[in-house]
């Protein structure tokens, strides 16, 4: 099979799992359902990725890729860390709070099983917070910011970034954001950690 058409068949099977999840939770779909619906077979669905939580987690990495293709790339051509945090924020925030984000987490809220969330977690955040974190101590050493604890950094930088925006979108409780929206609130989510972790002043 061709590289392009093994790709258009694997995004047409990845947005059927992710509307039969939003339509019917993670427990109720099953591969089977996801092949009649992207009519493709279910030994395809098997071959490529082995089973319904290799499907699921293929869905979850494919949402975080842009992002930690970014960190990764940019760590390995050691990128002025700056740069990489300005164009960090912008992408960061649009992939948790896209609709795609959304309707995983929601899913994963509502999935007794915690199979769901736990890959969003393991392939998510668990895969992405620690490169985060290489930028920070590369900005550290820079000059730019002041921390003794990489984590916390990085976690409070996701507060300031996300705060309870996500889960306000998942309850429905927002709309979705625009573009320009996006990239004001993490340019303020920048500022605003460069302040509170300013280099050469005590941040204990």
């Amino acid at each position: 099979m061709r590289d392009e058409n093994k790709a258009a068949r694997k995004d047409r099977i990845e947005a059927a799992a992710l509307k039969l999840l939003a339509e019917k939770g993670y427990l109720a779909t099953s591969m089977l359902s996801v092949a009649k619906r992207a009519r493709a077979s279910n030994e395809t669905l098997y071959n490529w990725y082995g089973n319904k939580q290799g499907l699921f987690r293929s869905l979850v990495e494919a949402n975080a890729g842009e992002v930690k293709a970014l960190l990764e790339t940019d760590l390995a051509q050691d990128r002025p860390p700056e740069a990489t945090l300005q164009a960090l924020g912008p992408l960061l925030l649009g992939l948790l709070v896209s609709d795609k984000a959304i309707t995983l987490n929601r899913a994963a809220a509502a999935d007794p099983s915690g199979e769901l969330a736990r890959q969003l977690t393991e392939a998510g955040r668990d895969t992405v917070a620690p490169l985060i974190a290489d930028v920070f101590v590369k900005a550290r050493g820079a000059g730019i910011l002041a921390f003794e604890d990489a984590g916390q950094a990085v976690e409070l930088y996701l507060a300031l970034l996300v705060g309870d925006l996500q889960i306000r979108r998942v309850l429905g409780a927002v709309p979705a954001m625009m573009q320009a929206e996006i990239d004001c609130r993490a340019a303020v989510a920048l500022k605003n950690l460069l302040v509170l972790l300013k280099a050469g002043e005590d941040v204990n």
